[in-house]
């Protein structure tokens, strides 16, 4: 059985600052990702630019280069396989953690789809990305129902719902309509989100009130049909011809896998997995929160910028601890 001084569930650039931290410190390190390197921006839009300035966004003493001040996407995953490659990161894609389970000498067995691990400690670090926002409402699971956006060019020239009012949903329906789409939105409030940035706020505002993007305030999906939608709004049900539903609704951490990870979540409205906020150690020992993943489902209070020193926290920590704890 393979044995790590640490290992980092979660491949992102959260996983893989903890793994830098780690290396800096002298840990055995591995990082366990379910998908490709960085998956969670992988599955960004294809042309999406980061709020962030690249060099808010560096890690590992890697500079990260961008052609303008705020990188893209692609921009962002060529920094990510640099930064492996840079440190000698461990890092095993395509292989989803399933379980983890104390071991027995203060350390945790942790199974994957492929085999299983020995940790003398772990940090949980998976983001929130890859968990929509569910509507839960018949016709959810058509395959014209989109919880992800990528690009416009296979809605141009069709009917498309898009659902939500921050800024993921602003920006595709703006992309949509310039390029060609029919767009519509449905928003269950009775205003644009005020967090929705700066500059795109009055573009969208503008667009809803001279009528390119006919909007239904205060309306929500009631269900989802091959070649329609009904929404439920003030004024009763409407249909609307439909040939695609972008449901841009959010997204929440993997409570699923957190729990069977053994962390407790409190069954409140923020669902904070329990842990301290100054030394990121969960309820259980020797297991740690790092990323955005801190904050529960206030999804947008933490971001890739401002968890930066989660890695460092952590592994001092795991570097005093480790001398104290039963060889593995």
């Amino acid at each position: 059985m393979e044995s790590y001084d640490l290992i980092i569930i979660g491949g992102g650039p959260t996983g893989l600052n903890c793994a830098i931290a780690a290396h800096k410190e002298g840990l055995s390190h591995l990082v366990l990702e379910k998908g490709v390197l960085a998956n969670s921006i992988y599955n960004f839009p294809d042309n999406m630019t980061f709020f962030s300035t690249s060099k808010r966004l560096e890690i590992g003493d890697v500079p990260f280069i961008s052609h303008t001040e705020k990188p893209t996407r692609r921009e962002a995953l060529e920094y990510y396989r640099r930064l492996q490659q840079a440190w000698s990161l461990n890092v095993h894609t395509y292989e989803p953690v399933s379980k983890m389970e104390p071991d027995g000498t203060g350390g945790y067995l942790i199974s994957t789809s492929k085999r299983t691990y020995q940790a003398r400690a772990a940090v949980v670090a998976t983001g929130f990305y890859d968990t929509p926002n569910m509507m839960e409402v018949p016709g959810e699971d058509l395959p014209k129902v989109k919880h992800y956006y990528d690009d416009a060019h296979p809605y141009v020239g069709q009917e498309v719902l898009v659902v939500g009012a921050a800024n993921s949903a602003c920006q595709v329906a703006l992309e949509l309509w310039r390029k060609g789409a029919i767009v519509t939105m449905a928003i269950r409030g009775n205003a644009i989100y005020k967090g929705v940035k700066y500059w795109i706020k009055p573009d969208i505002e503008n667009r809803i009130k001279e009528g390119s993007i006919p909007t239904y305030w205060n309306s929500t999906v009631q269900s989802i049909q091959a070649d329609t939608v009904t929404l439920q709004t003030p004024e009763g049900e409407v249909e609307l011809d439909n040939d695609w539903v972008l449901a841009m609704t959010g997204y929440r951490p993997n409570y699923d896998l957190l729990s069977s990870l053994g962390l407790e979540i409190p069954e409140d409205e923020a669902r904070v997995p329990n842990h301290n906020p100054e030394t990121l150690e969960t309820s259980l020992p020797n297991v740690f929160l790092a990323g955005v993943v801190c904050a529960g489902m206030k999804t947008n209070s933490l971001f890739i910028e401002n968890t930066r020193d989660h890695g460092t926290v952590i592994a001092k920590q795991v570097a005093r601890r480790v001398p104290k704890l039963q060889p593995i």
